[in-house]
């Protein structure tokens, strides 16, 4: 439509002008003596018109020329641009097909091109890494920092992640101290260094890195209770021999946390390691108070109680309530047996190996038997009690 109308307009004026020249018979006289110059008046504003257009095209062409270098310079950055940015987005589709000579490839060709060095140098170092380059990897990674110091971050973690997966878990550690100097309590920091220091054993550390993540909601919930509960298992394990260390971490633990089977049952294990079966018969008589678990229960007969009596007593009522628990039955056999209570004993090591028979029931009741003299049924149980321990 816009172009109909320029026609029109030109159309016009060519009319226009036609119509004005062939009407017009003026001329134009130009004295400069000795020099006389006589020009038709139409032809004189064919010159002025035809002037201003050689004019305005001369000045144009110098203009353009003059912008010439600036604009080559500009379109070849441009160029530059868009090879870069497409080597390097061919480099990431690679890195995420897997093609990860291509994909280093890519994005050496993006970081000569200058496209985003610290993101191309990283993808680049990736890629080394995962086509088990080891060099190159760290010669991207030195040109990610020599090239973008200011992403830091990414480069720090990256280079976390790749030595984590080196196994090379010290190094890592010293990178990820670098990075919580320059940015404290980043959660993608702290999930790395949280693998750290769980390959590492360093049980005090996962703790204090799960309440930091905990806090900045880093982790997920499941996580953190799953980390955690192994973090004070292995706590546990650690101050077995050490009575009041144990009671001083014991007493630290939330009641959650004491309360957990699993945490409860290494507790009790820690506790008669560590020559306090009064405590452990506590911890376990709590955790079972609050729920009944049968491998944790299992332990009940281990536990030298204080008051033997009142246990035997506790344990057998919980027996009305879980008649057929393979583990309670054991466990009241082997109290039973501490309180020289031998028909007990045999009535409930039976009742056991009746509802699962066990290895441990068999030798028990074996060791009862040969007690009392009847060697012939004691054999008959020893054997059993080999047969099921091969076979378990």
């Amino acid at each position: 439509m816009r172009w109909l109308l320029w026609f029109l307009l030109i159309l016009l004026m060519a009319i226009g002008l036609s119509l004005f020249a062939s009407n017009n018979e003026g001329y134009v006289l130009i004295v400069r003596p000795p020099y006389r110059l006589e020009l038709s008046f139409n032809l004189l504003i064919l010159l002025i018109v035809l002037s201003f257009f050689s004019l305005h095209l001369l000045l144009r062409m110098l203009n353009y020329a003059r912008g010439l270098p600036a604009s080559v310079k500009e379109y070849k950055e441009r160029r530059r641009q868009r090879e870069g940015r497409a080597a390097l987005v061919e480099a990431l589709h690679a890195l995420v097909d897997g093609r990860y000579t291509l994909a280093e490839k890519g994005a050496a060709k993006a970081l000569d091109l200058g496209e985003d060095a610290g993101l191309s140098a990283l993808v680049a170092a990736r890629a080394a890494h995962k086509a088990k380059r080891k060099a190159q990897r760290d010669f991207y990674l030195a040109e990610a920092e020599r090239l973008a110091p200011e992403a830091r971050t990414g480069r720090l973690l990256t280079q976390a992640e790749l030595l984590l997966d080196d196994k090379q878990y010290g190094q890592a550690l010293q990178v990820l101290q670098h990075l919580d100097r320059l940015e404290a309590k980043y959660p993608p920091a702290m999930r790395l260094e949280l693998k750290v220091q769980l390959h590492l054993g360093n049980w005090e550390q996962v703790l204090t890195l799960l309440q930091n993540l905990e806090k900045e909601d880093g982790l997920e919930l499941w996580k953190v209770k799953q980390y955690r509960q192994q973090a004070h298992l292995q706590m546990m394990r650690r101050y077995a021999g050490d009575l009041k260390k144990l009671q001083a971490y014991w007493k630290k633990l939330a009641s959650e946390e004491q309360l957990n089977p699993r945490i409860a049952e290494a507790a009790v294990q820690a506790f008669i390691t560590a020559g306090d079966s009064n405590q452990a018969s506590r911890v376990l008589e709590m955790s079972l108070t609050k729920g009944w678990d049968s491998d944790l229960v299992g332990l009940l007969g281990d536990c030298e109680s204080q008051d033997p009596i009142k246990q035997l007593q506790q344990a057998e009522y919980w027996l009305t309530q879980h008649e057929g628990d393979a583990n309670l039955l054991l466990a009241l056999g082997r109290m039973c047996m501490r309180q020289r209570l031998w028909g007990k004993a045999e009535s409930y090591l039976e009742a056991s190996i009746s509802v699962r028979p066990s290895a441990k029931a068999h030798y028990m009741l074996a060791s009862l038997l040969e007690n009392r003299g009847e060697q012939q049924q004691a054999a008959l149980h020893y054997r059993f009690s080999a047969q099921l321990a091969q076979s378990s």
